[in-house]
């Protein structure tokens, strides 16, 4: 679904007649990249102006002011840091970015409570696939664990028995078979 369609639609037609802006002579040297840097000699012809050479970058060449700052989706791109932030959102124009030093536990609670929310979230990663339902309390893990090691089955228990009964120290080795003899 895409929102902002008319916005869209506008920046991509002014963007077209945009021209590319390269670095000047980058055309003429392969070690000189394309890449926009600003031409600063004293008779250097780009920064002139002069005709028949690329264009400058201007502030006429901006896009219009509504879609500036738009995702491709149409959304509002909105940086998030933590849950908190989550309250501020629009979740009918605004989408989530989350931030790129958020840590795993933070991120998956962001995660959570904007799926509850119903908020698009632009860079969910691979956590969202792994991990949607949240985790259980350590308490309720530990009982699980307690009522596991609890529960054996008789035959493993008489194995454990057997094993036990079977291993014996060197020094006991030894002294039943020098009574033996």
């Amino acid at each position: 679904m895409v929102i902002n369609k008319e916005l869209l639609q506008l920046r991509k037609k002014i963007a077209d007649k945009r021209p590319d802006f390269v670095r000047q002579e980058s055309w003429r040297y392969k070690k000189l990249a394309t890449n926009w840097r600003k031409p600063k000699g004293k008779d250097n012809k780009m920064r002139k102006q002069v005709s028949g050479v690329p264009a400058l970058v201007k502030v006429g060449y901006k896009g219009p002011r509504k879609s500036r700052g738009l995702h491709p989706s149409g959304y509002n791109d909105v940086l998030i840091f933590n849950t908190n932030d989550l309250t501020r959102i629009d979740p009918k124009i605004d989408a989530i970015r989350i931030a790129h030093g958020v840590g795993y536990k933070k991120r998956l609670d962001i995660l959570n409570e904007a799926t509850k929310l119903k908020i698009k979230v632009l860079n969910p990663g691979k956590i969202e696939k792994v991990e949607k339902v949240e985790t259980k309390p350590k308490k309720e893990v530990e009982k699980v664990e307690k009522e596991k090691a609890e529960v054996k089955p008789k035959k493993e228990v008489e194995k454990v028995e057997k094993e036990k009964a079977e291993v014996k120290p060197k020094k006991e080795v030894e002294k039943v078979e020098k009574e033996k003899d």
